[in-house]
């Protein structure tokens, strides 16, 4: 038997946002992947892949580094 593979919009695992019916209020893109990070660092955490504290502490550092780098950037931009 040669069947064909129904493409419908709940296969689709590019885009998941197609693939569910939304029934409440429409998140913004930047909740929407915050939410998708911190599933998936809560999954990887209990599997034991990573830990959830060692990845806040690292992330934090790097959104510290950053921060400072933008701000010095800045300051040299004005001078």
């Amino acid at each position: 038997m040669n069947q064909k593979r129904h493409n419908s919009d709940a296969d689709d695992v590019e885009n998941p946002r197609t693939a569910r019916k939304i029934t409440g209020k429409d998140l913004k893109w930047d909740e929407e992947f915050r939410i998708q990070i911190s599933t998936l660092v809560e999954i990887l955490d209990e599997k034991g892949i990573i830990n959830k504290k060692e990845y806040q502490r690292i992330v934090s550092m790097r959104l510290h580094e950053i921060s400072k780098a933008l701000a010095f950037d800045e300051i040299d931009e004005e001078i």
